[in-house]
């Protein structure tokens, strides 16, 4: 089996590659390093997961960027069994920053990746990296109710697959991701490419670089353990379903080595793995014994008070279920930022 792994370099796709390297398949990865300069971060970020990457003898390291369809071609080869394409710009606020950049990365990106792999090797497994954004405002239409520490959904376990994805809000970076999603799904049902669009809530593990922008978790962390100070937008209350890397990258497997049809599947930790913002600050204390400084700001434009991925489809069709506890998990991640605090 070969495999190829777009963002090779991000926390996600840094550890489908680690995955399957020791699975001992044969991988790709292709990555621009750009993520730094994109948050604008004045020391090396994934070069780091790069580095690591290196010690596996059955992982190819390409630097190139998937909006270049010769890079993507060179990626390719003659050929691989499947794609999990997890390039892109990430961050929210960037993307209202640099439309046109959010644009040309996730948008167009995604459609060269598509389009290449069905010219070069249109059997393969395609697995796109979807995001909640898309379903934008729409998810805070759905009642809540306030506790001490946390918003709630009123009477819902977590956001389906049927959750309308238009006449809402969605930053630029909700639509140039539901752009490539929508892309995936067309290049399956025109094409027949087998594909997957996964919708994932929040995901985090070691090797992870968050800036307050994009990836608060590793950032909180970070933030903590180097004395910084955090900012909340908003209250604090809002809530997400965490996904610890691992699990989300079983998943993705589940997919490419099964006989399943191409479909759309919500994913996160589900309603057993939820957190708020301040309950995260107050479980960084607890951990480090350290206090942390906060500052509270206005709320981001269609920032989701909650978001909890409602994951029965993919725990019914890929036989998957979250195995890493949020406890066992943000532990993981903090040990992790305290044995390397000189990266950040």
């Amino acid at each position: 089996m070969r495999i190829l792994i777009t963002g090779g370099a991000g926390l996600i796709g840094s550890s489908c590659a680690q995955y399957y390297a020791k699975k001992r398949v044969k991988v790709v990865v292709l990555d621009n390093l750009m993520r730094s300069k994109l948050f604008s971060y004045n020391k090396k970020s994934v070069e780091y997961n790069w580095q690591y990457l290196e010690k596996f003898k059955n992982i190819t390291l390409i630097k190139g960027d998937v909006r270049k369809e010769k890079d993507v071609l060179k990626a390719l080869g003659k050929g691989v069994d499947a794609v999990i394409h997890t390039a892109g710009q990430p961050g929210v606020p960037s993307s209202v920053r640099m439309p046109l950049e959010d644009f040309s990365i996730n948008a167009f990106g995604t459609l060269n990746v598509l389009e290449c792999v069905r010219k070069r090797c249109k059997k393969a497994v395609f697995v796109y990296c979807s995001t909640n954004k898309v379903y934008g405002e729409n998810v805070d239409n759905i009642p809540l109710r306030k506790l001490k520490t946390r918003y709630m959904f009123k009477n819902l376990p977590g956001i389906t697959e049927n959750m309308p994805t238009d006449l809402t809000g969605h930053t630029p970076y909700g639509v140039s991701k539901l752009a490539g999603d929508l892309y995936t799904q067309e290049y399956a049902r025109i094409y027949g490419l087998r594909s997957a669009v996964f919708r994932m809530s929040c995901i985090y593990g070691q090797r992870q670089f968050g800036f307050e922008d994009q990836g608060w978790v590793a950032w909180f962390a970070i933030a903590c353990l180097t004395n910084k100070k955090i900012t909340i937008y908003g209250n604090g209350a809002q809530v997400r379903d965490l996904l610890y890397t691992h699990d989300l990258v079983r998943a993705y497997d589940q997919f490419i080595q099964g006989n399943h049809n191409s479909d759309v599947f919500n994913i996160g930790g589900g309603k057993q793995n939820t957190i708020s913002l301040i309950e995260f600050i107050a479980y960084l204390e607890q951990i480090t014994g350290k206090k942390i400084k906060c500052k509270f700001r206005d709320w981001r434009p269609s920032d989701q008070k909650v978001y909890i991925s409602d994951i029965s489809k993919a725990e019914e069709k890929l036989h998957w279920k979250p195995l890493i506890t949020i406890e066992d998990g943000l532990n993981r991640l903090i040990k992790w930022v305290q044995e390397n605090k000189e990266l950040f």
